[in-house]
């Protein structure tokens, strides 16, 4: 029974009303970003929000094993809604909404769920701060004061719970009271002795106490980083129903801005996420850029982006100009977001893989990239060769495209027929012009060529795919590239497509379908596998590789959810299952190359692809399997730095299954 109604009923009025008002101010500013549908598909939406947010999937995956106490506190929060909303209501009217007046099964049982949910909660509170105190993850900003001030609320919540229930216990008449074994545990404790008078006004004060929590729980959260309570779910919601493996396309009229240099220009969806970062800290943590020490930050990215947002929004809903710059230059220009920041992206995708609440990291980096390349001309020094060599020749050396067929100087590679030729062998830049990567190249093609398939190639005519384009930001070439080629590929009949690289493999597959080009794109690892379990492949283990480790490429694996295909041929082909680096599958480490970073100086901290060649030379291994061309030059690079070259080899798969053909 609440101690004083008419006061109560004051105070609950107003905290809500103040909650509506802040919320109202904080989600208006979300409509300052551009349209963006995520209202399509109803149902998978809803499913999306069960499995991920109220599943807690990615909360307890990813070896975070410590995601398991989020998870008892999450459902704790969850079914306590329901106590905390018949408390608050029952302290307005309660002659009409109290759970006792329920069917007495029904409240025995509650009361029974409540008690025991309570107590969890405390214990995961407690754990939580033992963790912060004791054992702080490096990920995360564990000691800050507002994280203890929401887990001492909570504390509050649940002790004031047992206080008030005991209390009440102790005075006698609660009929729920053998079905409350903690709260009675807790009067039989404190209470015993204690006179008729005292537990009353005991009772008064853990009620009161536990509102005025409550209350200023609600209010405190609009303003806290611990917004995420109110927006995760809805996020969850909202997520991409696809894989988010490629960038919105851009309209080029005159008087369009292309990028994102203000807040206002990201998405409303943008914004939402910003709002939903609960900083867990696991983008941070699987960040290749942030585990070499560079100042890249995921968490950190969409916090700023949030800051810019509460900073600068208000004054924008007014129609005057922003304060705070989105993107500071380091120099002249200070802002929520530095260049240096940008630029060190690989767009591996660990930071969208890991987050818990299906957060998009890389488009919004993208987007920035986008407005420093085609709006404002500032980007990295060495990317200027590679702009020109892309516009002019479309590969990044600006090599001559006559080139691109020297590869094949010693075989019959055959131009590709429409109506005569099945597949198109798409090499690719580096398959094409790169030494060591031409013996992948041919390995293909040898492979291609004892299944009996039916292949051609460009030649001179072939165009890069304009990936390392697109993740860079220079949108207008990559628009002008995939026009280009799609044209191109529709006019030799071209529909279905192989190639080596995860890079144009994506491109071409998810890139281009934005666009109309509905292709069959298959890696060679996909097409390997398929054609030996169709039987159109022969293979001769070959054992001379000695112990292999096998590295997932980000374009092939979280890109496009391609794990097994490579591991079951590497298994057919060798006899042996390839061992595994410490990170692997969807937890695999970028060899720094994606996102156009192939192309460019890694000034700060170590390097990348060194960090991966450390981690797979912990293995002691001889061989190292790659997919990509890009992991095939980085590792080898890696090799060379760390004077390993003479005793470790790094082989394509097509390779390895070329060394195991059966031969006639």
């Amino acid at each position: 029974m609440p101690p004083n109604i008419a006061i109560f009923a004051v105070i609950f009025v107003a905290s809500v009303a103040l909650f509506g008002w802040s919320c109202f101010r904080r989600f208006r500013l979300v409509t300052l970003g551009k349209a963006d549908n995520r209202f399509s598909n109803i149902g998978k939406r809803i499913g999306n929000m069960l499995y991920q947010a109220f599943a807690q999937r990615c909360t307890v995956s990813h070896g975070y094993r410590f995601g398991l106490n989020h998870l008892v506190l999450f459902w704790c929060f969850m079914i306590l809604l329901i106590e905390t909303t018949e408390f608050l209501f029952n302290g307005v009217f309660p002659d009409h909404i109290d759970l006792s007046l329920l069917p007495a099964g029904l409240y025995h049982a509650l009361s029974f769920i409540f008690d025991w949910v309570s107590l969890f909660a405390l214990l995961a509170v407690c754990a939580a701060v033992i963790r912060r105190l004791a054992f702080p993850p490096s990920y995360i900003v564990a000691r800050s004061l507002e994280a203890f001030v929401i887990l001492g609320v909570i504390a509050i919540l649940m002790i004031t719970f047992f206080g008030m229930n005991a209390s009440e216990i102790a005075q006698g008449g609660v009929e729920a009271a053998r079905y409350m074994p903690i709260s009675s545990l807790v009067a039989s404790i404190f209470f015993m002795d204690v006179s008729a008078g005292s537990l009353v006004g005991y009772a008064n004060f853990f009620w009161w106490i536990q509102a005025i929590a409550m209350l200023s729980l609600l209010n405190y959260l609009p303003y806290s980083d611990h917004m995420h309570v109110l927006t995760a779910i809805p996020n969850c919601f909202f997520k991409s129903l696809t894989k988010v493996n490629t960038q919105s396309r851009e309209e080029f009229k005159e008087s369009n801005i292309f990028g994102v240099g203000r807040v206002d220009q990201f998405t409303w969806k943008d914004l939402f996420d910003s709002y939903s970062c609960s900083e867990c800290g696991r983008c941070t943590d699987c960040c290749p850029a942030n585990f070499t020490s560079k100042p890249l930050n995921p968490q950190r990215v969409i916090h700023d982006i949030k800051v810019n947002l509460l900073k600068n929004g208000p004054l924008m809903l007014r129609n005057k100009d922003p304060i705070l710059p989105l993107i500071s230059d380091g120099q002249e220009q200070d802002g929520s977001i530095s260049e240096e920041v940008i630029w060190e992206c690989t767009t591996c995708g660990a930071c969208m893989e890991v987050c818990p609440l299906a957060i998009e990291h890389v488009p919004k980096i993208v987007d920035m990239r986008r407005h420093l390349v085609e709006m404002k001309a500032e980007f990295p020094e060495e990317l200027l060769a590679f702009f020109e060599n892309m516009e002019q020749r479309s590969n990044p050396w600006g090599i001559a495209p006559g080139e691109r067929i020297k590869w094949a100087t010693d075989i019959d590679a055959k131009p590709f027929e429409a109506g005569t030729t099945e597949y198109l062998f798409y090499v690719g830049c580096a398959g094409a012009f790169d030494a060591r990567n031409r013996r992948t190249t041919l390995a293909v093609a040898k492979i291609l060529d004892a299944a009996g398939i039916s292949w051609g190639i460009l030649g001179k005519d072939e165009m890069c795919c304009g990936d390392s384009l697109r993740r860079l930001g220079n949108e207008f070439v990559f628009d002008r590239i995939a026009r280009e080629n799609i044209k191109m590929f529709a006019e030799r009949g071209v529909k279905k497509i192989i190639t080596q690289c995860p890079h144009c493999y994506s491109t071409l597959k998810n890139d281009y379908l934005q666009y109309g080009a509905e292709l069959e794109v298959s890696h060679h690892t996909e097409l390997i596998n398929n054609l030996l379990k169709e039987g159109k492949l022969e293979l001769n283990r070959t054992n001379d590789l000695g112990k292999a480790v096998f590295h997932d490429s980000c374009y092939l694996g979280r890109y496009n959810n391609i794990y097994e295909a490579p591991r079951k041929v590497f298994a057919s082909a060798t006899g042996q299952i390839p061992t595994e680096m410490e990170r692997h599958h969807d937890k695999s480490f970028c060899c720094g190359a994606g996102g156009g970073r192939m192309w460019m100086e890694e000034a700060i901290g170590k390097h990348i692809n060194v960090a991966r060649v450390e981690e797979a030379l912990n293995e002691d291994l001889e061989t190292i399997c790659v997919c990509c061309p890009y992991c095939m030059t980085m590792f080898e690079d890696g090799l060379k730095d760390k004077d390993a070259v003479d005793r470790v080899q790094v082989l394509d798969l097509a390779e390895i299954v070329a060394r195991a053909l059966k031969k006639d």
